[in-house]
């Protein structure tokens, strides 16, 4: 019996993955970028053993179907790496609403990939672990490297990893997550990312993404807040563009979101270093300064439609606990 506990961030993209290019190995059809947000973790025991059938137990909670499913794809890789049968036990906890846009997925499957493959006996690369994590989501790939991570779209499987650009101590960046809903959203990551193509915006979309990583991966490097703003705002509209457009259509968006982009627009006309981002859900990252974060905070509090800000900074990479 063989047991193993990791812990992972969760992480917002700056510039975002949707779409796939191949479904089965979740091969995005574009490049992102991302920040990981310490403090908003999920925390993974991975034990192989006699039991006659994977179990997965998340917030005390066993679950079946689907979700066990996801996770029994995940350690079927981890057991054919490394040339064992044994079915596992998985306990999972998240200290953040899960299915709500905050990249709840992210953070458990970095978990799960650092904690199965230890478990199993493999010791592998940090590039091995992303690569592992993404098959399990996508976006779990970037929640393996620390602080501000890039995800290479890659030639296809093998090159296909996220890795750091910079270090969480590089800038000193917030980001404080207006609560809008706090329900499971109905059209989960996974469902959407296969309508994306049904959109007719989302070949432009990709075929403008090069530009973007650019001026993103600039804005980071050189700390300018200014570029980092605009470069964020749009390209969130973009991937939202791109999900109300698909067929059927996603509406993520609650009337409390769109309040939040007009007063965070209104905030940085006015001089305050804050820009907003939103993942599939309705909750929106306002990302800041982090000595701005405690009076964005106490803004977003009074705005109507917001239930709860959490408030992150910048996260390290996954690690055995």
């Amino acid at each position: 019996m063989h047991s193993a506990t990791a812990q992972a961030f969760s992480n917002i993209a700056f510039i975002k993955y949707w779409g796939n290019r191949d479904n089965a190995l979740r091969l995005p059809s574009n490049g992102s970028i991302s920040m990981n947000l310490d403090g908003l973790f999920t925390r993974t025991t991975v034990t192989f053993n006699l039991s006659q059938r994977d179990s997965l137990v998340i917030n005390e909670r066993a679950v079946t179907g689907k979700g066990l499913e996801r996770v029994s794809t995940m350690l079927d890789l981890v057991r054919g790496m490394a040339n064992i049968s044994e079915c596992a036990e998985v306990t999972s906890t998240n200290n953040f609403p899960a299915g709500t846009g905050i990249a709840s997925s992210a953070a458990a499957f970095a978990a799960l990939a650092l904690a199965s493959s230890n478990a199993a006996g493999l010791t592998l690369s940090e590039a091995g672990l992303s690569r592992l994590a993404r098959r399990g989501s996508g976006s779990a790939s970037r929640s393996i490297p620390s602080g501000f991570v890039e995800w290479k779209m890659g030639t296809g499987d093998d090159d296909c990893v996220a890795v750091s650009i910079a270090p969480p101590e590089h800038w000193n960046l917030a980001d404080c997550v207006a609560i809008v809903s706090a329900s499971h959203k109905k059209t989960g990551s996974t469902e959407g990312h296969a309508l994306a193509g049904t959109s007719p915006l989302q070949n432009a979309r990709v075929a403008d993404t090069a530009r973007r990583l650019d001026i993103c991966r600039s804005a980071i490097l050189k700390k300018d807040f200014e570029a980092l703003a605009n470069i964020i705002e749009h390209d969130s509209d973009m991937m939202h563009s791109v999900m109300m457009t698909s067929n059927p259509p996603l509406m993520y968006w609650q009337a409390g979101t769109v309040g939040i982009f007009h007063a965070v627009r209104e905030w940085r006309a006015s001089g305050s270093p804050v820009a907003y981002t939103v993942d599939a859900g309705a909750n929106v990252h306002v990302i800041c300064l982090a000595e701005h974060a405690k009076e964005t905070e106490k803004r977003l509090r009074e705005l109507p439609g917001v239930s709860d800000v959490l408030v992150a900074r910048v996260g390290g990479a996954a690690r055995m606990v």
